[in-house]
């Protein structure tokens, strides 16, 4: 039996700090388990990635001078948000930030969203990590702009799957 799945289109941000470092935020869903993402969400009715990418990260990070860039890439994959099994498309874009902690008042918000914590990951623990992380192939692609600046296009991932 293959189970059907609601197309959800998101946002993310890979907000990278001066040093290289990323700000993930560790969730815990009950379909694929623990996991680290970047900030982000949902597209709101009429809402455009980009626009997107900007709510999202002040949502959930309380920064304001959050300014996505260009398009890091696109992907899919599958999950059960708010017990509705998706499969989301999303935009990573990049911006960049300051190291600094979360703004305060968050809590209610996180929790809906089924975050634990978040934190900066330098480039060598992101690499290193055995955690499962969205997109996989994460430190491949930052590796890949701290080298050589971003992708034009930007590279689509396409669907990938979950892995245990």
């Amino acid at each position: 039996m293959t189970l059907i799945r609601t197309p959800r289109r998101a946002a993310r941000v890979a907000i990278l700090a001066p040093d290289g470092a990323v700000f993930l935020f560790r969730y815990d869903n009950s379909e694929v388990g623990v996991h680290w993402a970047m900030p982000g969400g949902g597209l709101e009715d009429g809402e455009q990635p980009r626009e997107a990418a900007v709510r999202e990260a002040r949502e959930e990070t309380g920064w304001t001078d959050i300014t996505p860039g260009p398009v890091l890439c696109t992907w899919e994959h599958d999950f059960t948000r708010a017990g509705v099994p998706v499969r989301q498309h999303e935009h990573i874009y990049l911006a960049y930030a300051p190291r600094r902690p979360l703004a305060g008042g968050l809590a209610a918000a996180h929790a809906e969203d089924g975050i634990q914590h978040g934190r900066w990951w330098s480039p060598a623990e992101l690499a290193a990590t055995g955690d499962a992380l969205w997109p996989p192939q994460l430190p491949a692609l930052l590796a890949e702009v701290a080298a050589h600046g971003p992708q034009d296009p930007p590279p689509d991932l396409g669907f990938v799957p979950n892995t245990p």
